[in-house]
Protein backbone atom coordinates (compact mmCIF):
# COMPACT_ATOMS: atom_id res chain seq x y z
CA UNK A 1 0.00 0.00 0.00
CA UNK A 2 2.99 2.27 0.55
CA UNK A 3 3.62 5.38 2.65
CA UNK A 4 0.79 7.56 1.43
CA UNK A 5 -2.46 8.77 2.99
CA UNK A 6 -5.72 7.10 2.05
CA UNK A 7 -8.95 9.09 2.39
CA UNK A 8 -11.11 6.10 3.39
CA UNK A 9 -8.71 4.92 6.08
CA UNK A 10 -8.26 8.50 7.34
CA UNK A 11 -12.06 8.71 7.74
CA UNK A 12 -12.07 5.46 9.71
CA UNK A 13 -9.31 6.81 11.98
CA UNK A 14 -11.27 10.03 12.53
CA UNK A 15 -14.41 8.02 13.29
CA UNK A 16 -12.54 5.93 15.87
CA UNK A 17 -10.98 9.03 17.42
CA UNK A 18 -14.35 10.75 17.74
CA UNK A 19 -16.38 7.79 19.01
CA UNK A 20 -13.80 6.51 21.50
CA UNK A 21 -12.58 10.02 22.38
CA UNK A 22 -8.88 9.30 22.15
CA UNK A 23 -6.06 11.69 21.15
CA UNK A 24 -4.76 9.48 18.34
CA UNK A 25 -6.01 6.66 16.10
CA UNK A 26 -4.14 4.87 13.32
CA UNK A 27 -4.66 2.33 10.57
CA UNK A 28 -1.36 0.49 10.08
CA UNK A 29 -0.03 -1.94 7.47
CA UNK A 30 3.23 -3.72 8.27
CA UNK A 31 5.93 -4.39 5.70
CA UNK A 32 9.15 -6.36 6.01
CA UNK A 33 10.99 -3.61 7.90
CA UNK A 34 8.62 -0.63 8.01
CA UNK A 35 5.19 0.23 9.35
CA UNK A 36 2.96 2.27 7.02
CA UNK A 37 0.10 4.49 8.20
CA UNK A 38 -2.52 4.87 5.42
CA UNK A 39 -4.97 6.24 8.00
CA UNK A 40 -4.22 8.43 11.01
CA UNK A 41 -5.43 11.26 13.17
CA UNK A 42 -3.61 12.90 16.05
CA UNK A 43 -0.02 11.95 15.18
CA UNK A 44 2.63 14.68 15.32
CA UNK A 45 4.75 15.88 12.41
CA UNK A 46 6.79 14.70 10.62
CA UNK A 47 5.15 11.30 11.17
CA UNK A 48 1.70 12.56 10.14
CA UNK A 49 3.17 13.56 6.77
CA UNK A 50 5.65 10.74 6.16
CA UNK A 51 3.11 8.03 7.06
CA UNK A 52 5.79 5.48 7.91
CA UNK A 53 8.08 4.46 10.72
CA UNK A 54 10.63 1.72 11.44
CA UNK A 55 9.30 -1.44 13.06
CA UNK A 56 11.39 -0.60 16.12
CA UNK A 57 8.92 2.22 16.83
CA UNK A 58 5.82 0.11 16.17
CA UNK A 59 3.48 -0.84 19.01
CA UNK A 60 1.13 -2.49 16.52
CA UNK A 61 3.69 -5.14 15.58
CA UNK A 62 2.81 -7.00 18.78
CA UNK A 63 -0.79 -7.28 17.54
CA UNK A 64 0.45 -8.63 14.18
CA UNK A 65 2.86 -11.08 15.82
CA UNK A 66 0.23 -12.41 18.24
CA UNK A 67 -2.63 -12.30 15.71
CA UNK A 68 -5.13 -11.08 18.30
CA UNK A 69 -6.29 -7.83 19.93
CA UNK A 70 -3.93 -6.19 22.39
CA UNK A 71 -5.03 -3.84 25.19
CA UNK A 72 -2.46 -2.05 27.34
CA UNK A 73 -3.47 0.45 30.04
CA UNK A 74 0.08 1.77 30.58
CA UNK A 75 2.85 0.99 28.09
CA UNK A 76 5.46 2.36 30.50
CA UNK A 77 5.11 -0.70 32.71
CA UNK A 78 4.44 -3.27 30.00
CA UNK A 79 7.55 -5.48 29.47
CA UNK A 80 7.05 -5.61 25.68
CA UNK A 81 6.49 -1.90 25.17
CA UNK A 82 8.21 0.12 27.89
CA UNK A 83 11.47 0.36 25.93
CA UNK A 84 9.79 1.19 22.62
CA UNK A 85 10.86 4.64 21.37
CA UNK A 86 7.24 5.48 20.50
CA UNK A 87 6.30 5.43 24.18
CA UNK A 88 8.63 8.33 24.87
CA UNK A 89 8.76 10.14 21.50
CA UNK A 90 5.03 10.00 20.75
CA UNK A 91 3.73 9.89 24.31
CA UNK A 92 1.86 6.65 23.57
CA UNK A 93 1.05 5.70 27.17
CA UNK A 94 -2.18 3.73 26.69
CA UNK A 95 -2.69 1.49 23.64
CA UNK A 96 -5.45 -0.70 22.21
CA UNK A 97 -5.28 -2.39 18.81
CA UNK A 98 -7.16 -5.00 16.81
CA UNK A 99 -5.73 -6.99 13.87
CA UNK A 100 -6.65 -6.30 10.23
CA UNK A 101 -6.81 -9.53 8.26
CA UNK A 102 -7.09 -10.70 4.69
CA UNK A 103 -9.68 -13.22 3.53
CA UNK A 104 -7.44 -16.09 4.72
CA UNK A 105 -7.10 -14.64 8.20
CA UNK A 106 -3.50 -13.48 7.75
CA UNK A 107 -2.82 -10.36 9.82
CA UNK A 108 -1.72 -7.44 7.63
CA UNK A 109 -1.86 -4.57 10.09
CA UNK A 110 -3.92 -3.00 12.86
CA UNK A 111 -6.57 -0.48 13.77
CA UNK A 112 -5.28 1.09 16.96
CA UNK A 113 -5.96 3.92 19.40
CA UNK A 114 -3.53 5.63 21.77
CA UNK A 115 -3.80 7.92 24.73
CA UNK A 116 -1.13 10.14 26.28
CA UNK A 117 -1.96 9.02 29.80
CA UNK A 118 -2.76 5.67 31.37
CA UNK A 119 -6.29 4.55 30.62
CA UNK A 120 -8.55 1.61 31.35
CA UNK A 121 -10.27 0.91 28.03
CA UNK A 122 -13.98 0.09 28.52
CA UNK A 123 -15.71 -2.95 27.12
CA UNK A 124 -17.92 -0.81 24.86
CA UNK A 125 -14.87 1.05 23.50
CA UNK A 126 -13.11 -2.21 22.69
CA UNK A 127 -16.26 -3.67 21.09
CA UNK A 128 -16.61 -0.58 18.87
CA UNK A 129 -12.90 -0.77 17.98
CA UNK A 130 -13.38 -4.43 16.97
CA UNK A 131 -16.43 -3.64 14.79
CA UNK A 132 -14.61 -0.81 13.03
CA UNK A 133 -11.60 -3.10 12.61
CA UNK A 134 -13.84 -5.52 10.66
CA UNK A 135 -14.91 -2.70 8.34
CA UNK A 136 -11.28 -1.66 7.95
CA UNK A 137 -10.28 -5.27 7.15
CA UNK A 138 -13.02 -5.48 4.51
CA UNK A 139 -11.81 -2.26 2.91
CA UNK A 140 -8.23 -3.55 2.94
CA UNK A 141 -9.25 -6.82 1.29
CA UNK A 142 -11.16 -5.01 -1.41
CA UNK A 143 -8.11 -2.83 -2.09
CA UNK A 144 -5.91 -5.91 -2.43
CA UNK A 145 -8.45 -7.57 -4.70
CA UNK A 146 -8.73 -4.48 -6.90
CA UNK A 147 -4.96 -4.20 -7.22
CA UNK A 148 -4.67 -7.84 -8.24
CA UNK A 149 -7.56 -7.48 -10.68
CA UNK A 150 -5.98 -4.38 -12.20
CA UNK A 151 -2.69 -6.24 -12.67
CA UNK A 152 -4.49 -9.12 -14.37
CA UNK A 153 -6.42 -6.74 -16.62
CA UNK A 154 -3.23 -5.01 -17.74
CA UNK A 155 -1.72 -8.38 -18.65
CA UNK A 156 -4.66 -9.15 -20.97
CA UNK A 157 -4.63 -5.86 -22.93
CA UNK A 158 -2.50 -7.30 -25.74
CA UNK A 159 -5.39 -9.36 -27.13
CA UNK A 160 -8.24 -7.07 -28.22
CA UNK A 161 -10.90 -9.73 -28.74
CA UNK A 162 -10.10 -11.48 -25.50
CA UNK A 163 -10.03 -8.17 -23.65
CA UNK A 164 -13.48 -7.35 -25.01
CA UNK A 165 -14.78 -10.67 -23.73
CA UNK A 166 -13.15 -10.15 -20.34
CA UNK A 167 -14.54 -6.63 -20.13
CA UNK A 168 -18.06 -7.87 -20.81
CA UNK A 169 -17.51 -10.64 -18.30
CA UNK A 170 -16.42 -8.18 -15.62
CA UNK A 171 -19.61 -6.18 -16.14
CA UNK A 172 -21.62 -9.39 -15.98
CA UNK A 173 -20.01 -10.52 -12.73
CA UNK A 174 -20.31 -7.14 -11.01
CA UNK A 175 -23.95 -6.62 -11.99
CA UNK A 176 -25.11 -8.79 -9.08
CA UNK A 177 -23.87 -9.83 -5.65
CA UNK A 178 -25.77 -13.15 -5.93
CA UNK A 179 -22.87 -15.47 -6.69
CA UNK A 180 -25.05 -18.24 -8.15
CA UNK A 181 -26.59 -15.78 -10.60
CA UNK A 182 -23.15 -14.31 -11.38
CA UNK A 183 -21.62 -17.70 -12.22
CA UNK A 184 -24.64 -18.64 -14.33
CA UNK A 185 -24.18 -15.41 -16.31
CA UNK A 186 -20.48 -16.23 -16.68
CA UNK A 187 -21.30 -19.48 -18.45
CA UNK A 188 -23.82 -17.83 -20.75
CA UNK A 189 -21.30 -15.09 -21.64
CA UNK A 190 -18.45 -17.50 -22.42
CA UNK A 191 -20.47 -20.10 -24.33
CA UNK A 192 -20.10 -19.41 -28.05
CA UNK A 193 -17.31 -16.85 -27.53
CA UNK A 194 -14.50 -19.00 -26.18
CA UNK A 195 -16.05 -22.48 -26.36
CA UNK A 196 -19.15 -24.28 -27.59
CA UNK A 197 -20.35 -24.84 -24.08
CA UNK A 198 -19.28 -24.23 -20.51
CA UNK A 199 -19.69 -25.72 -17.04
CA UNK A 200 -18.97 -23.72 -13.88
CA UNK A 201 -18.56 -25.40 -10.47
CA UNK A 202 -17.86 -23.73 -7.14
CA UNK A 203 -16.68 -25.46 -3.96
CA UNK A 204 -16.95 -24.36 -0.35
CA UNK A 205 -13.78 -24.28 1.81
CA UNK A 206 -14.91 -27.64 3.25
CA UNK A 207 -14.75 -29.14 -0.26
CA UNK A 208 -18.52 -29.39 -0.68
CA UNK A 209 -19.64 -28.41 -4.18
CA UNK A 210 -22.20 -25.63 -3.73
CA UNK A 211 -22.81 -24.49 -7.32
CA UNK A 212 -22.91 -26.17 -10.73
CA UNK A 213 -24.26 -24.46 -13.86
CA UNK A 214 -23.94 -25.20 -17.57
CA UNK A 215 -24.61 -23.17 -20.73
CA UNK A 216 -24.48 -24.01 -24.46
CA UNK A 217 -24.25 -21.48 -27.28
CA UNK A 218 -26.99 -23.32 -29.22
CA UNK A 219 -30.44 -22.70 -27.70
CA UNK A 220 -31.47 -26.17 -28.89
CA UNK A 221 -29.13 -27.66 -26.27
CA UNK A 222 -30.27 -25.43 -23.38
CA UNK A 223 -32.34 -28.15 -21.70
CA UNK A 224 -29.68 -30.91 -22.02
CA UNK A 225 -27.08 -28.51 -20.55
CA UNK A 226 -29.41 -27.71 -17.67
CA UNK A 227 -29.96 -31.44 -17.08
CA UNK A 228 -26.20 -32.06 -17.09
CA UNK A 229 -25.73 -29.41 -14.39
CA UNK A 230 -28.52 -30.92 -12.29
CA UNK A 231 -26.95 -34.39 -12.50
CA UNK A 232 -23.51 -33.06 -11.56
CA UNK A 233 -24.93 -31.15 -8.59
CA UNK A 234 -26.86 -34.21 -7.41
CA UNK A 235 -23.73 -36.43 -7.64
CA UNK A 236 -20.97 -34.05 -6.53
CA UNK A 237 -18.20 -36.65 -6.07
CA UNK A 238 -16.96 -36.17 -9.63
CA UNK A 239 -17.05 -32.38 -9.40
CA UNK A 240 -15.26 -32.49 -6.05
CA UNK A 241 -12.52 -34.74 -7.39
CA UNK A 242 -12.10 -32.50 -10.44
CA UNK A 243 -11.77 -29.39 -8.27
CA UNK A 244 -9.29 -31.26 -6.06
CA UNK A 245 -7.23 -32.30 -9.11
CA UNK A 246 -6.97 -28.68 -10.26
CA UNK A 247 -6.13 -27.58 -6.70
CA UNK A 248 -3.30 -30.10 -6.50
CA UNK A 249 -1.80 -29.04 -9.82
CA UNK A 250 -2.70 -25.33 -9.53
CA UNK A 251 -2.67 -25.31 -13.35
CA UNK A 252 -5.29 -25.55 -16.07
CA UNK A 253 -5.94 -28.97 -17.59
CA UNK A 254 -6.08 -29.03 -21.39
CA UNK A 255 -7.01 -32.05 -23.50
CA UNK A 256 -6.97 -31.85 -27.30
CA UNK A 257 -9.07 -35.00 -27.60
CA UNK A 258 -11.73 -36.09 -25.14
CA UNK A 259 -12.03 -39.84 -24.51
CA UNK A 260 -15.67 -40.68 -23.70
CA UNK A 261 -14.76 -44.24 -22.67
CA UNK A 262 -12.25 -42.98 -20.08
CA UNK A 263 -14.75 -40.43 -18.82
CA UNK A 264 -17.44 -43.10 -18.38
CA UNK A 265 -15.06 -45.07 -16.19
CA UNK A 266 -14.57 -42.06 -13.87
CA UNK A 267 -17.86 -40.14 -14.03
CA UNK A 268 -21.11 -41.35 -12.52
CA UNK A 269 -23.93 -41.30 -13.39
CA UNK A 270 -23.20 -42.28 -16.97
CA UNK A 271 -25.95 -39.96 -18.23
CA UNK A 272 -23.56 -37.02 -17.69
CA UNK A 273 -21.14 -38.35 -20.34
CA UNK A 274 -24.05 -39.28 -22.64
CA UNK A 275 -25.35 -35.70 -22.55
CA UNK A 276 -21.83 -34.34 -23.06
CA UNK A 277 -21.37 -36.49 -26.19
CA UNK A 278 -24.76 -35.42 -27.53
CA UNK A 279 -24.12 -31.67 -27.20
CA UNK A 280 -20.50 -31.89 -28.42
CA UNK A 281 -17.48 -33.51 -26.75
CA UNK A 282 -14.34 -33.01 -28.82
CA UNK A 283 -11.80 -31.21 -26.60
CA UNK A 284 -11.89 -29.53 -23.24
CA UNK A 285 -10.07 -27.08 -21.01
CA UNK A 286 -10.42 -26.92 -17.23
CA UNK A 287 -9.33 -23.64 -15.62
CA UNK A 288 -9.28 -22.88 -11.89
CA UNK A 289 -11.51 -20.26 -10.28
CA UNK A 290 -8.91 -18.47 -8.17
CA UNK A 291 -9.77 -16.13 -5.33
CA UNK A 292 -7.42 -13.12 -5.59
CA UNK A 293 -6.63 -12.87 -1.88
CA UNK A 294 -4.56 -15.90 -0.92
CA UNK A 295 -4.74 -17.37 -4.45
CA UNK A 296 -7.15 -20.06 -3.25
CA UNK A 297 -8.69 -22.32 -5.90
CA UNK A 298 -12.39 -22.35 -5.09
CA UNK A 299 -13.85 -23.93 -8.23
CA UNK A 300 -13.43 -24.66 -11.92
CA UNK A 301 -14.54 -23.36 -15.31
CA UNK A 302 -14.82 -26.21 -17.83
CA UNK A 303 -14.77 -25.15 -21.49
CA UNK A 304 -15.79 -27.78 -24.04
CA UNK A 305 -15.69 -27.77 -27.86
CA UNK A 306 -17.41 -30.12 -30.23
CA UNK A 307 -15.42 -31.72 -33.05
CA UNK A 308 -16.31 -28.93 -35.47
CA UNK A 309 -14.84 -26.05 -33.48
CA UNK A 310 -11.29 -27.34 -33.00
CA UNK A 311 -9.01 -27.60 -29.99
CA UNK A 312 -7.98 -25.05 -27.39
CA UNK A 313 -4.64 -23.28 -27.74
CA UNK A 314 -2.41 -21.35 -25.39
CA UNK A 315 -4.27 -18.08 -26.02
CA UNK A 316 -7.58 -19.66 -24.99
CA UNK A 317 -5.86 -21.17 -21.97
CA UNK A 318 -4.57 -17.78 -20.83
CA UNK A 319 -8.01 -16.26 -21.28
CA UNK A 320 -9.66 -19.13 -19.40
CA UNK A 321 -7.26 -18.63 -16.50
CA UNK A 322 -8.13 -14.93 -16.47
CA UNK A 323 -11.84 -15.77 -16.50
CA UNK A 324 -11.22 -17.96 -13.47
CA UNK A 325 -9.46 -15.11 -11.72
CA UNK A 326 -12.31 -12.71 -12.36
CA UNK A 327 -14.84 -15.28 -11.23
CA UNK A 328 -12.74 -15.71 -8.08
CA UNK A 329 -12.84 -11.97 -7.52
CA UNK A 330 -16.63 -12.07 -7.83
CA UNK A 331 -16.79 -14.91 -5.31
CA UNK A 332 -14.61 -13.00 -2.83
CA UNK A 333 -16.48 -9.75 -3.38
CA UNK A 334 -19.79 -11.50 -2.77
CA UNK A 335 -18.54 -12.92 0.51
CA UNK A 336 -16.91 -9.64 1.55
CA UNK A 337 -20.06 -7.73 0.62
CA UNK A 338 -22.18 -9.96 2.86
CA UNK A 339 -19.77 -9.60 5.77
CA UNK A 340 -19.21 -5.88 5.30
CA UNK A 341 -22.93 -5.25 5.09
CA UNK A 342 -23.48 -7.25 8.29
CA UNK A 343 -20.76 -5.28 10.10
CA UNK A 344 -22.15 -1.99 8.79
CA UNK A 345 -25.62 -2.85 10.06
CA UNK A 346 -24.24 -3.88 13.46
CA UNK A 347 -22.33 -0.58 13.65
CA UNK A 348 -25.43 1.41 12.68
CA UNK A 349 -27.56 -0.32 15.32
CA UNK A 350 -24.84 0.18 17.95
CA UNK A 351 -25.16 3.94 17.41
CA UNK A 352 -28.92 3.93 18.00
CA UNK A 353 -30.08 4.26 21.62
CA UNK A 354 -32.15 2.01 23.83
CA UNK A 355 -35.52 3.63 24.40
CA UNK A 356 -36.45 4.52 27.98
CA UNK A 357 -39.39 2.99 29.80
CA UNK A 358 -41.83 5.80 30.69
CA UNK A 359 -45.08 5.36 32.64
CA UNK A 360 -48.01 6.20 30.39
CA UNK A 361 -45.88 6.47 27.25
CA UNK A 362 -45.16 3.50 24.99
CA UNK A 363 -42.14 3.87 22.70
CA UNK A 364 -41.26 1.67 19.74
CA UNK A 365 -38.54 2.25 17.14
CA UNK A 366 -37.27 0.49 14.05
CA UNK A 367 -34.24 1.00 11.85
CA UNK A 368 -34.37 -0.58 8.40
CA UNK A 369 -31.18 -0.42 6.29
CA UNK A 370 -31.31 0.04 2.54
CA UNK A 371 -31.14 -3.16 0.49
CA UNK A 372 -28.47 -1.79 -1.86
CA UNK A 373 -24.89 -1.07 -0.88
CA UNK A 374 -23.06 -1.97 2.28
CA UNK A 375 -22.57 1.39 3.82
CA UNK A 376 -23.88 2.75 7.09
CA UNK A 377 -26.21 5.70 6.82
CA UNK A 378 -27.18 8.87 8.65
CA UNK A 379 -30.76 8.06 9.77
CA UNK A 380 -31.38 8.15 13.53
CA UNK A 381 -33.97 8.38 16.28
CA UNK A 382 -33.78 9.26 19.97
CA UNK A 383 -35.94 9.63 23.07
CA UNK A 384 -34.92 10.64 26.58
CA UNK A 385 -36.56 11.90 29.78
CA UNK A 386 -35.85 15.39 31.08
CA UNK A 387 -35.38 16.10 34.82
CA UNK A 388 -38.83 17.75 34.88
CA UNK A 389 -40.44 14.52 33.57
CA UNK A 390 -41.08 15.73 30.03
CA UNK A 391 -39.90 13.50 27.17
CA UNK A 392 -37.71 14.67 24.29
CA UNK A 393 -38.35 12.91 20.98
CA UNK A 394 -36.22 13.23 17.86
CA UNK A 395 -35.85 11.71 14.41
CA UNK A 396 -33.33 12.93 11.88
CA UNK A 397 -31.41 12.16 8.71
CA UNK A 398 -27.85 13.29 7.98
CA UNK A 399 -27.14 13.36 4.24
CA UNK A 400 -24.90 10.59 2.92
CA UNK A 401 -24.59 6.82 3.07
CA UNK A 402 -21.09 6.15 4.30
CA UNK A 403 -18.98 5.95 7.44
CA UNK A 404 -18.62 9.73 7.44
CA UNK A 405 -22.40 10.16 7.46
CA UNK A 406 -22.68 7.68 10.34
CA UNK A 407 -20.00 9.56 12.31
CA UNK A 408 -21.76 12.87 11.71
CA UNK A 409 -25.06 11.30 12.68
CA UNK A 410 -23.60 10.20 16.02
CA UNK A 411 -22.29 13.71 16.67
CA UNK A 412 -25.58 15.40 15.72
CA UNK A 413 -27.57 13.07 17.95
CA UNK A 414 -25.20 13.68 20.86
CA UNK A 415 -25.37 17.45 20.28
CA UNK A 416 -29.17 17.26 20.47
CA UNK A 417 -28.97 15.36 23.75
CA UNK A 418 -26.26 17.51 25.28
CA UNK A 419 -27.90 20.79 24.33
CA UNK A 420 -31.48 19.87 25.26
CA UNK A 421 -30.97 17.93 28.47
CA UNK A 422 -31.92 19.86 31.59
CA UNK A 423 -33.29 22.84 29.64
CA UNK A 424 -36.92 23.86 29.33
CA UNK A 425 -36.50 25.64 25.98
CA UNK A 426 -39.04 24.89 23.29
CA UNK A 427 -37.97 22.68 20.33
CA UNK A 428 -37.67 25.66 17.93
CA UNK A 429 -34.96 27.46 19.92
CA UNK A 430 -33.23 24.14 20.58
CA UNK A 431 -33.00 23.40 16.85
CA UNK A 432 -31.79 26.95 16.21
CA UNK A 433 -29.05 26.43 18.80
CA UNK A 434 -28.16 23.09 17.21
CA UNK A 435 -27.84 24.87 13.86
CA UNK A 436 -25.47 27.43 15.40
CA UNK A 437 -23.44 24.64 17.01
CA UNK A 438 -23.03 22.80 13.72
CA UNK A 439 -21.66 25.94 12.08
CA UNK A 440 -19.61 27.06 15.04
CA UNK A 441 -17.93 23.66 15.44
CA UNK A 442 -17.27 23.42 11.70
CA UNK A 443 -19.22 20.17 11.26
CA UNK A 444 -19.89 19.51 7.55
CA UNK A 445 -23.42 18.32 8.19
CA UNK A 446 -26.61 18.81 6.22
CA UNK A 447 -29.45 17.21 8.12
CA UNK A 448 -33.21 17.15 8.49
CA UNK A 449 -34.80 16.64 11.89
CA UNK A 450 -37.99 16.78 13.92
CA UNK A 451 -37.51 17.60 17.60
CA UNK A 452 -40.45 17.36 20.00
CA UNK A 453 -41.17 17.69 23.72
CA UNK A 454 -44.03 15.67 25.28
CA UNK A 455 -45.51 16.82 28.63
CA UNK A 456 -48.30 15.46 30.76
CA UNK A 457 -51.07 18.07 30.91
CA UNK A 458 -54.12 17.26 33.03
CA UNK A 459 -55.93 14.27 31.56
CA UNK A 460 -53.96 14.44 28.31
CA UNK A 461 -50.63 15.52 26.87
CA UNK A 462 -49.17 18.64 25.35
CA UNK A 463 -46.68 18.18 22.51
CA UNK A 464 -44.52 20.94 21.05
CA UNK A 465 -42.33 20.32 18.02
CA UNK A 466 -40.06 21.95 15.46
CA UNK A 467 -39.32 20.72 11.95
CA UNK A 468 -36.12 21.40 9.99
CA UNK A 469 -36.83 20.24 6.43
CA UNK A 470 -38.15 16.85 7.59
CA UNK A 471 -41.28 14.89 6.56
CA UNK A 472 -44.27 15.89 8.72
CA UNK A 473 -45.25 14.01 11.90
CA UNK A 474 -48.33 11.84 11.59
CA UNK A 475 -50.86 11.31 14.41
CA UNK A 476 -53.28 8.40 14.67
CA UNK A 477 -56.11 9.55 16.92
CA UNK A 478 -58.01 7.18 19.27
CA UNK A 479 -61.03 7.33 16.93
CA UNK A 480 -58.88 5.96 14.06
CA UNK A 481 -58.64 9.24 12.16
CA UNK A 482 -55.23 10.38 10.91
CA UNK A 483 -53.71 13.87 11.14
CA UNK A 484 -50.70 14.96 9.08
CA UNK A 485 -48.96 17.91 10.70
CA UNK A 486 -47.92 19.91 7.64
CA UNK A 487 -46.31 23.22 8.56
CA UNK A 488 -44.50 25.93 6.61
CA UNK A 489 -41.19 24.35 5.54
CA UNK A 490 -38.00 25.50 7.26
CA UNK A 491 -34.46 24.88 5.96
CA UNK A 492 -32.28 21.89 6.76
CA UNK A 493 -29.80 22.07 9.60
CA UNK A 494 -26.23 22.92 8.66
CA UNK A 495 -27.02 25.13 5.66
CA UNK A 496 -27.63 28.78 6.56
CA UNK A 497 -27.99 29.33 10.34
CA UNK A 498 -31.35 30.74 11.44
CA UNK A 499 -31.65 32.90 14.53
CA UNK A 500 -35.17 31.62 15.06
CA UNK A 501 -37.02 28.42 14.29
CA UNK A 502 -40.74 27.90 14.80
CA UNK A 503 -42.32 25.82 17.55
CA UNK A 504 -45.74 24.25 16.98
CA UNK A 505 -48.12 23.04 19.67
CA UNK A 506 -50.57 20.12 19.63
CA UNK A 507 -52.88 18.41 22.12
CA UNK A 508 -52.77 14.60 22.41
CA UNK A 509 -55.57 12.65 24.05
CA UNK A 510 -54.87 9.27 25.68
CA UNK A 511 -54.86 6.51 23.10
CA UNK A 512 -53.19 8.70 20.45
CA UNK A 513 -50.19 7.40 18.52
CA UNK A 514 -47.57 9.76 17.06
CA UNK A 515 -45.26 8.67 14.24
CA UNK A 516 -41.89 10.29 13.45
CA UNK A 517 -39.94 8.84 10.51
CA UNK A 518 -37.24 9.54 7.93
CA UNK A 519 -37.81 10.12 4.23
CA UNK A 520 -36.94 6.55 3.22
CA UNK A 521 -40.45 5.58 4.36
CA UNK A 522 -42.34 7.97 2.09
CA UNK A 523 -40.11 9.28 -0.70
CA UNK A 524 -39.84 7.89 -4.22
CA UNK A 525 -37.96 9.70 -7.01
CA UNK A 526 -40.87 9.15 -9.38
CA UNK A 527 -43.52 10.59 -7.02
CA UNK A 528 -44.24 13.56 -4.80
CA UNK A 529 -43.84 13.05 -1.07
CA UNK A 530 -47.59 13.58 -0.78
CA UNK A 531 -48.06 10.15 -2.39
CA UNK A 532 -45.94 8.49 0.27
CA UNK A 533 -47.83 10.31 3.03
CA UNK A 534 -51.09 9.16 1.44
CA UNK A 535 -49.89 5.53 1.53
CA UNK A 536 -49.11 5.55 5.23
CA UNK A 537 -52.30 7.47 5.98
CA UNK A 538 -54.44 4.86 4.23
CA UNK A 539 -52.48 2.00 5.81
CA UNK A 540 -53.08 3.14 9.42
CA UNK A 541 -56.55 4.64 9.05
CA UNK A 542 -58.82 3.00 11.61
CA UNK A 543 -55.98 1.01 13.20
CA UNK A 544 -55.92 2.80 16.57
CA UNK A 545 -56.36 -0.50 18.44
CA UNK A 546 -53.46 -2.20 16.63
CA UNK A 547 -50.50 -3.08 18.92
CA UNK A 548 -47.71 -0.55 18.51
CA UNK A 549 -45.16 -3.11 17.33
CA UNK A 550 -47.57 -4.33 14.64
CA UNK A 551 -48.17 -0.72 13.65
CA UNK A 552 -44.42 -0.30 13.07
CA UNK A 553 -44.40 -3.35 10.79
CA UNK A 554 -47.42 -2.05 8.90
CA UNK A 555 -45.72 1.31 8.33
CA UNK A 556 -42.47 -0.23 7.09
CA UNK A 557 -44.41 -2.40 4.64
CA UNK A 558 -45.73 0.74 2.93
CA UNK A 559 -42.25 1.70 1.66
CA UNK A 560 -42.18 1.31 -2.14
CA UNK A 561 -38.40 1.36 -2.55
CA UNK A 562 -35.50 0.04 -0.50
CA UNK A 563 -32.57 2.14 -1.70
CA UNK A 564 -32.70 4.40 1.36
CA UNK A 565 -32.55 3.74 5.09
CA UNK A 566 -35.64 4.16 7.27
CA UNK A 567 -35.68 5.25 10.91
CA UNK A 568 -39.08 5.12 12.62
CA UNK A 569 -40.14 6.24 16.12
CA UNK A 570 -43.71 5.50 17.27
CA UNK A 571 -45.08 7.04 20.49
CA UNK A 572 -48.37 5.93 22.04
CA UNK A 573 -49.78 7.80 25.03
CA UNK A 574 -52.06 6.20 27.60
Amino acid sequence: MGARPDAAFDRIAVLVERLIETPAAVVTVLGADRQFLPGQVGLPEPLAKSREMPLSHSLSRHVVEDGRPLVVSDTRVDPRMRDNPAVHELGAVAFAGVPLTDAEGHVLGTLAVMDRESREWTRSELALLAELGEICSSELRLRIAREIADEARRAAESAHDQLTLLGELSETLTATMDIDEALGRLGRTVAGRLADWCVVALAEPSGTVRHVSAAHHDPAYAEPAKRLAQLAAAAPREMKSLVAAVQRGALPIRAETADPAALRARVLPGEIVEIAERIGLGSYLVAPITAPVGRRIVGVVILVNGAGRGTFGEAEERTAVEIGRRAGLAVDNSRLYGRQRHVAEVLQHSMLPELPEIPGVELHARYLPAQIGAAVGGDWYDAFVQPDGSVMLAVGDVSGHDIEAAATMGQVRNLVRGDAYGRDDEPGPLLAQLDRALHGLGMPAAATAVLARLRRDGDGYELTFANAGHPPPVLLRPDGEVEVWWEAPEPLLGLVPRDERSTYRRRLTPGSTLMLYTDGLVENPAQLIDEGIRRIREAIQGKAALPTDDLCTLLLNTATRRDDDVALLVIKVR
